[in-house]
């Protein structure tokens, strides 16, 4: 039976143990000098599953902390937040 998450931050935090995982996986390979485009392809793979995780991580954020804010009128620090991490993605 696959492994279910009870909540977000454990979702969270399995997704990171198995990106923590394949990064270790390319450490090994460039340390064994196999194949550079193998290594390439495997980094590729660790930062999908890192944006994947950070968009999980956002989602969450506007569902509870951004809307949180909002409801309280603090719609333009939970604006200026998001944008700025928006500005750092590009």
């Amino acid at each position: 039976m696959a492994y279910k998450p009870k909540s977000e931050k454990e979702r969270v935090l399995h997704r990171y143990k198995i990106s923590l995982g394949q990064l270790r996986k390319v450490t090994a390979m460039v340390e064994g000098g196999e194949y550079c485009i193998d290594i390439l392809s495997q980094s590729q793979a660790v930062q999908k599953a890192l944006r994947e995780t950070d968009n999980l991580l956002l989602a969450n954020h506007l569902k509870t902390c951004a809307a949180r804010s909002i409801q309280a009128g603090k719609q333009n620090k939970a604006i200026a937040e998001i944008m700025e991490i928006f500005a750092r993605r590009s």
